[in-house]
């Protein structure tokens, strides 16, 4: 392809593995490929291979313009701005309007499933603020609506297995987790299909489970039993804070309690399998690939 790849946030764990994909799995040369990241150093990897390597600066949307110059297709991957209010977006549309003065002819963007008006996941907005955005800006764009990670289990399982419950308010809720190797995978099939036309794709793994069955899985990977404890909201946030959790970080986590017993993250879609024309790895194989991770 002639084209040249452009990610940002390239030193984050997604943007290495789309970029990782991009240059082994569909063989995109490197000087075609061009990464971002506010510390270039974290890529001197792959600029050893010849890949374009800039600062970038969500912050400054001069910085962005200047950094995603040459490009014709971008990838935005979603900041992690997520305590301050109105930043993540406001970054967002910073990296939007910068490509859109760099010349850039194509935007992709990393989004969440369900983002519309209503979703209760505090960050929803951001996410659907951005889509409409890029749609906005009358360049043909790709959405990947993003589904959970099985990796996100890594932030709640440990303890879980340490103390054999699992607290909690999703329900019977169901989520479609999906490795995030998997997504790399799919998002950089499509980037180097160079398709022309604008496509929202919903990425998710498989199946859909509730916790109780996730449980089933962990404790048959680590040999540990795990109780679920499903309770109101307030009193898994009460428990949270009484655990240590910081105070601001409570809400973010019970919305997200809230968008899983709602069935916010229970849709499975063939999109990333038909994308990456892989089969996708199980929640079974990640908890049998990981057991150490999470007993440690």
């Amino acid at each position: 392809m002639s084209e040249t790849i452009l990610i940002t946030g390239a030193a984050g764990q997604l943007g290495r593995g789309v970029a990782h994909h991009l240059l082994s799995t569909r063989a995109v040369r490197p000087d075609h490929l061009l990464l971002t990241s506010r510390d270039p150093a974290k890529l001197e990897d792959f600029a050893n291979k010849g890949v374009m390597v800039r600062p970038a600066n969500f912050d400054d949307e001069a910085s962005l313009v200047t950094a995603f110059q040459g490009a014709d297709r971008a990838l935005l991957i979603s900041t992690n701005e997520l305590m301050e209010a109105g930043k993540r977006l406001r970054q967002h549309k910073a990296a939007v309007a910068g490509a859109l003065k760099a010349g850039v002819c194509h935007i992709a963007y990393t989004s969440m499933p369900k983002p519309e008006p209503g979703n209760p996941v505090l960050f929803a907005p951001d996410h659907y603020g951005t889509e409409q955005a890029i749609k906005e800006t009358g360049l043909p764009y790709t959405i990947f609506r993003n589904g959970w990670y099985q990796e996100n289990l890594f932030m709640v399982l440990p303890q879980v297995l340490k103390t054999g419950k699992w607290y909690s308010s999703a329900g019977e809720g169901r989520t479609a987790y999906i490795s995030r190797g998997d997504i790399a995978c799919a998002i950089a099939a499509s980037l180097a299909s160079a398709a022309k036309d604008s496509a929202t794709y919903t990425l998710t793994g498989a199946e859909a489970l509730t916790n109780s069955e996730i449980a089933v899985i962990a404790s048959r990977a680590t040999g540990r039993p795990i109780e679920v404890i499903n309770l109101p909201d307030d009193a898994l946030a009460e428990g949270m804070k009484a655990a240590g959790m910081p105070a601001g970080l409570v809400p973010l986590l019970i919305s997200f309690e809230r968008n899983a017993r709602i069935g916010g993250l229970s849709d499975v879609t063939l999109d990333a399998e038909k994308l990456s024309g892989k089969t996708l790895q199980s929640l079974t194989a990640f908890m049998e690939a990981n057991k150490a991770t999470l007993l440690a």
